[in-house]
């Protein structure tokens, strides 16, 4: 095994990265900042009927949003590229024949047709078809041909490669997250290395990237894992050294049951990319555009599998790179659960930096830097998200429409009186200092036999519109007595519409 430490996020840009493809690549990243490795970003784009465009840049783009930087990349270059798999094709054909030569593969020449007849046929029995040493010698390929007629086959070029998977055996492999796994050969096809299109399949093109660029542990998705024994024999058969595996659980969908996809972002009502995603005419927010934190997001997707040996919840990235250890990876499913995630966005928002929430909050309400300070002052301790600030606090630099359900939990006879008492101390008040006026006024209130908990939603849905909002104080001080004032009158003129 090299002891250089050298892992690999292998996207296929067929549509936007997924929120598993990022936890995928969030895990690789965390391993190897921790082992002190290099983390290569290859695209693996040999199904060129599948390509999506724009997804590669959608690709990149969300990696860079999240911080996930890799050391080798198609953009950045590096020793072992190209690091896209459609420019290494001519690396790809010398192996294939290096198989052939050694009889661990062989051409293939059965249409589309013969074979779906042949799976028919099983279905009628009651069996399943599979391509393998049970049938090989039975059908349509250079295993069954004299050399005359495989040259005048493979002079047409409408010809697969398939590997020749070993006859009655056991493959054995292991998984750092699951063990020991064991699989048989009779339950292998013989899969196609080389398509008709003169280009590999993942399997051949996998791994010999993998062993060409070094790479020293395989952490990819537990979808791959019915691929692990294929990948192992075809090392084998190579002679190539086998990397470290590990497949990572599933993310499954809120209820539990399944795995989490791409759809279930509409269905449950919350993103599935990292950044946004333009599909036709339809524009899919990720969570950048909801106003979710990278850093939050990462937190989040850190324990979609990984379990601390701790009840710390909130990590910054540093903490992350830290504490994370492969060894204490689960190997059954994570249910996202997009409460938590809201509350862990919540965390990670109380702790950027004063300056740079107002500088959200700045470019977000488009007030100036002093006020910005302030808002950020007072709305931070409630501020879930870092998107729609604006239509959440319009109330802050504008004033507020009165929400009629909040109106009329507070309307009742004597809402009218409790206004105008409230109004009156205002103005007589302009002077006063914030900080004393609180105490004036309770004052006021219960000389006026009226208690706070009567009053305090009253100046509240003036001043904000609704039941809800920062400190009230803090409020009357940022809009001055003057604004409060106002805003308590145009209450006033609503209740005697009433």
């Amino acid at each position: 095994m090299n002891k250089k430490i050298r892992l690999r996020f292998a996207p296929s840009p067929t549509g936007p990265l997924h929120i598993g493809g990022l936890r995928t690549a969030l895990f690789n990243y965390l391993i190897v900042k921790k082992m002190k490795g290099s983390l290569i970003l290859r695209i693996e784009d040999t199904d060129q009927t599948r390509l999506v465009k724009g997804s590669e840049k959608h690709i990149e783009d969300s990696l860079k949003w999240a911080g996930i930087k890799c050391d080798e990349s198609p953009k950045k270059g590096g020793a072992y590229g190209p690091y896209k798999q459609s420019e290494r094709k001519k690396i790809y054909s010398k192996y294939i024949e290096i198989l052939i030569k050694k009889g661990a593969a062989y051409y293939a020449f059965d249409t589309k047709e013969e074979l779906d007849s042949h799976r028919k046929n099983h279905e009628l029995k009651g069996k399943t078809f599979i391509y393998n040493s049970h049938n090989r010698n039975k059908l349509n390929n250079s295993l069954n041909l004299s050399k005359e007629e495989l040259k005048k086959k493979l002079d047409e070029k409408s010809y697969v490669v398939r590997f020749k998977t070993k006859e009655n055996s056991t493959v054995k492999c292991q998984d750092l997250i699951r063990g020991k796994v064991s699989v048989s050969t009779k339950e292998i096809d013989d899969k196609i290395l080389f398509k008709s299109d003169g280009m590999p399949t993942y399997h051949l093109a996998n791994v010999v990237d993998d062993h060409l660029m070094k790479i020293s542990h395989v952490i990819r998705g537990e979808e791959w894992l019915p691929s692990l024994a294929l990948h192992v024999l075809l090392y084998e058969a190579l002679d190539f050294e086998k990397p470290h595996f590990a497949h990572l659980p599933l993310i499954l969908k809120p209820t539990g049951k399944g795995k989490l996809s791409k759809r279930d972002g509409v269905t449950f009502g919350f993103p599935i990319y990292p950044i946004s995603w333009k599909d036709n005419n339809t524009i899919y927010k990720g969570f950048n555009e909801e106003g979710y934190l990278p850093e939050a997001i990462n937190n989040y997707m850190a324990f979609l599998g990984w379990n601390n040996a701790d009840e710390k919840e909130v990590y910054t990235i540093k903490e992350l790179i830290n504490d994370f250890s492969i060894n204490d990876i689960n190997s059954s499913g994570a249910k996202f659960d997009p409460e938590k995630l809201l509350w862990l966005n919540f965390q990670h928002i109380q702790l950027i930096d004063e300056q740079d929430l107002s500088k959200i909050i700045s470019k977000e309400m488009g007030t100036k830097t002093e006020d910005s300070l302030k808002i950020s002052r007072m709305i931070k301790p409630r501020l879930e998200k870092i998107t729609n600030i604006k239509k959440a606090f319009s109330y802050l630099i504008e004033k507020p429409t009165i929400d009629q359900k909040s109106l009329s939990k507070i309307s009742n006879e004597k809402t009218e009186n409790i206004l105008v008492i409230i109004s009156n101390f205002f103005m007589e008040n302009k002077q006063t200092e914030i900080s004393k006026l609180k105490s004036k006024m309770f004052s006021k209130l219960s000389d006026s036999g009226i208690k706070p908990g009567k009053a305090m939603p009253i100046i509240r849905v003036a001043l904000v519109g609704k039941l809800e909002g920062p400190d009230l104080f803090d409020l009357i001080k940022f809009l001055g007595i003057n604004e409060t004032t106002k805003r308590l009158s145009l209450l006033q003129d609503i209740l005697t519409k009433i």
